[in-house]
């Protein structure tokens, strides 16, 4: 029978694992944080160039409310996405209901 090599782990932790962790950590909530203040800021810079090229007044109001309205879906969506992660030492990977099954 031929040797099987062991499966490599996946995720592997080096010395500077928990380090590493905390930065992503941080890099995530700098973007959540930072995507609404973007959205707005490019819906504003859209309406008003909609406004010079069209010669209307409205059109950056518009503009704003939309990059606000895209930026706190986006942010939502951030927040779900890393939010539904399990972290490292957490055993709970099943889900809340399977538990329930087991008994």
């Amino acid at each position: 029978m031929p040797y099987n090599r062991p499966i490599p782990d996946s995720n592997p932790r080096g010395k500077g694992g928990a380090l590493v962790d905390s930065i992503v950590q941080a890099e995530k909530m700098i973007q959540i944080a930072l995507v609404l203040p973007c959205a707005a800021f490019i819906g504003w810079l859209g309406g008003a160039w909609l406004d010079s090229a069209l010669h209307q007044k409205w059109i950056t109001l518009a503009g704003v409310t939309l990059g606000i309205i895209s930026g706190l879906v986006a942010a939502v969506r951030l927040t779900i996405r890393f939010g539904a992660r399990p972290q490292a030492g957490d055993d709970s990977s099943e889900g809340p209901n399977m538990s329930e099954d087991k008994k």
